[in-house]
């Protein structure tokens, strides 16, 4: 039978990508997606929220209303772990990360707040929702800065790479 991606077949190859090529591999992971699943763990086990995300450099922000219950998870345990994935077509298209880390509740008068609000693209939701472009909002981010990732990428596979690949902090 002939195979599409003959490099998938035979043993999975263990050697790992340069720190340099892994992080630019994770920022296009994490800058061509906007959408990621966050799991917090509550008084009723784990919750896992499909969220909008935008990143900068290697923390996701996200808004969430303040009474939400992934809020009051974070509120009582701040670990989390967020999903990230491209579409898959098939296992040679595979790629995704795990993203590992504690997430961190800005209010609008934080001192950090104006640095990550400027890498938020507030616009697309407001003009989601009609509201003038004029003024921005007021809200609470919520980032997630990884500690650790592990990054899988089966084309990886191709070039003699293992395509499950970790990077720290």
């Amino acid at each position: 039978m002939p195979l599409t991606n003959p490099w998938l077949a035979g043993p999975t190859p263990t050697r790992k990508l340069d720190r340099e090529r892994l992080e630019e591999r994770i920022h296009n992971l994490l800058s061509s997606q906007n959408m990621c699943v966050l799991a917090t763990a509550g008084p009723d086990g784990p919750l896992a929220t499909p969220v909008r995300y935008y990143p900068l450099d290697f923390t996701l922000m996200f808004t969430a209303a303040p009474r939400s219950p992934k809020m009051r998870n974070i509120a009582a345990d701040p670990r989390v772990s967020v999903g990230v994935f491209a579409p898959l077509v098939g296992l040679a298209s595979s790629r995704g990360a795990q993203v590992f880390g504690a997430a961190r509740v800005l209010s609008p008068d934080h001192p950090e707040h104006a640095h990550h609000w400027s890498a938020f693209r507030w616009q697309n939701e407001h003009a989601e929702r009609g509201r003038p472009l004029s003024e921005p909002p007021e809200e609470t981010l919520v980032l997630v800065e990884a500690q650790r990732i592990v990054y899988t990428e089966h084309w990886l596979r191709r070039d003699g790479y293992a395509p499950r690949q970790h990077w720290r902090r």
